[in-house]
């Protein structure tokens, strides 16, 4: 059968073009690369690797230790046991909303600041905050069918008492990466 030969051919091997940009030029090129396929209607998203991309950059930047994928309700630890989660958002000519992935559980405070970036369509930083969880449920709008917190990271959270614009930090993790 074609599908028993196809199993059977050795993998393409990988272009040895990709082992020589930066991170940043690859996610760059990733960014493109996904704006074609929802072009071609392939996808119908953007939003990918920016959460991992996202949770290395804090971590790069604060010293976070990253928890494993099955910590609950956060993604991060600091030194003093501080426990952060991190979200992101990129943006672009598609899709500009700042509405970040669901918050779960958000009442039961599993966290205890919200750390966020948007990123552009090239996936450059454009803010960055860490907002504390004190004020959050304000600010959310509950989903029943989600079950989750749906929060929009629009440009007065950073006007928010307690917030902390981390832009900088952030652009630096970004550079050192």
């Amino acid at each position: 059968p074609a599908a028993a030969v196809a199993a059977a051919e050795p993998p393409e091997p990988r272009p040895e073009a990709l082992g020589r940009p930066t991170v940043r030029e690859l996610l760059r090129l990733h960014g493109e690369v996904l704006d074609e396929l929802r072009r071609r209607e392939v996808v119908r998203t953007s939003n990918s690797p920016v959460g991992d991309y996202a949770e290395l950059l804090f971590a790069t930047a604060f010293g976070w230790e990253l928890e494993n994928s099955s910590a609950a309700g956060h993604d991060a630890t600091d030194k003093d046991g501080v426990r952060y989660q991190i979200k992101s958002r990129r943006l672009t000519k598609h899709n500009g909303s700042r509405q970040l992935s669901f918050l779960r559980r958000l009442p039961e405070k599993k966290f205890d600041y919200l750390a966020a970036v948007l990123f552009d369509g090239a996936c450059r930083v454009q803010r960055a905050i860490i907002l504390p969880h004190e004020g959050l449920e304000a600010r959310c709008r509950y989903s029943k069918h989600a079950n989750g917190w749906l929060f929009r990271l629009e440009d007065s959270c950073w006007n928010t008492p307690g917030a902390r614009d981390a832009t900088n930090e952030i652009r630096a993790a970004a550079e050192a990466i």
